[in-house]
């Protein structure tokens, strides 16, 4: 167990995304490639700076609501998914509480929780159960002081998914010591090919839900993430959000509702990238000797361990000598594995999997 005595006042993964993927060859990146505003469907008259969005836009609200067949009191909006967590887990912990979280996991969600002085306990998901969630580790795991337990889905870093009756599981194991569950969905989104959006939120349950538009369809500019919480948990996150973002910026809100209305095209543009660099990894990498890994037909990010090796080394020699950008595992806890992102321009994906192929193979 690990206990936070200092307040952590950085996210050392957040400083490496925003200065350290600059290569040629970026599969460093988690999410599908940017779009633009002409396949968005944007045009001047989507451009108003100002409009009613005191506690966030109502269409867009209304919008999350229906993709969800919730009611609007329940969708909390927030400036993308890393920061509905951190509303999310400031509204529910408090310092010394207890919260759960899986390991590997995001970084930030750690770095965040110990921001707010929780007391972390870990939890293993393990590459020899195919990274899968564990319901009966984690209940034997929840004590009285529990109050929280974090999970993402798709898990990051690896894009195993866990079925809804898993999670409810983890949520039963939770509810016996009035604790809550926080799934991080934001992958979630690249499964909904036939249209059809599906969550482990339930208003009348012990589960909070974070996702956004980010990472399934390009949209990291719009930042455009919400929170799905029961309605008076929700009311309670909207009045905190006053002592943070204080009020959401109108033109990505009105922005974020005509992506809503374009979701099927934009969903196509980032399943044919996806499908794309996908088999062409498989192709490149997939028997590769110096990777020992796990696949999976979703998600855009695969998290194989090195056989050889440790992934900081890599990334350097990537970096140094072939122009490509791949995370070191030790931002997930582990050392001898890297993170490689299947969302962005085909080309250049496959040319950086043939780099990365030069790279282990020297």
């Amino acid at each position: 167990m690990t206990i936070a005595t200092n307040r952590t006042l950085r996210s050392d993964y957040m400083h490496f995304a925003k200065l350290k993927t600059q290569a040629t060859y970026n599969l460093a990146s988690s999410g599908v490639a940017n779009c633009t505003l002409a396949e968005l469907g944007a045009t001047m008259d989507d451009l108003e700076l100002h409009g009613d969005n005191a506690y966030g836009y109502a269409p867009l609200a209304e919008r999350i609501a229906a993709r969800f067949a919730i009611a609007p009191a329940c969708v909390v909006s927030a400036a993308g998914c890393s920061f509905a967590n951190h509303l999310a887990m400031a509204a529910l912990v408090e310092p010394g509480d207890e919260v759960l979280v899986e390991d590997p996991t995001y970084e930030l969600l750690v770095a965040t929780l110990e921001y707010l002085r929780a007391r972390i306990t870990r939890f293993e998901r393990r590459p020899e159960a195919a990274w899968r969630l564990d319901p009966e580790d984690i209940a034997a795991r929840v004590t009285p002081r529990t109050r929280l337990v974090v999970l993402t889905n798709l898990h990051n870093p690896s894009s195993a998914l866990a079925d809804d009756a898993t999670i409810l599981s983890v949520a039963e194991a939770a509810a016996k010591v009035g604790a809550m569950v926080l799934v991080d969905e934001v992958y979630l989104e690249l499964l909904f090919r036939s249209g059809a959006a599906g969550t482990s939120f339930r208003p009348d349950g012990n589960i909070v839900v974070t996702s956004s538009l980010t990472k399934a369809y390009g949209l990291s500019g719009l930042r455009c993430g919400w929170i799905l919480a029961p309605a008076g948990l929700a009311e309670r996150m909207r009045r905190l959000n006053d002592l943070f973002s204080v009020l959401p910026p109108h033109l990505p809100e009105r922005l974020a509702v005509l992506a809503f209305d374009r979701l099927q095209a934009l969903r196509a543009r980032a399943n044919a990238m996806i499908d794309t660099n996908r088999a062409a990894y498989v192709e490149i990498l997939g028997a590769h000797p110096g990777l020992d890994q796990i696949l999976f037909d979703q998600g855009t990010t695969v998290f194989p361990r090195l056989t050889d090796g440790d992934g900081d080394r890599l990334s350097d020699l990537l970096t140094t000598r072939y122009d490509t950008g791949i995370v070191p595992g030790r931002f997930f806890g582990r050392p001898d594995h890297i993170r490689i992102g299947l969302g962005a321009d085909p080309s250049m994906t496959r040319e950086g999997l043939e780099r990365l192929a030069s790279a282990l193979n020297c």
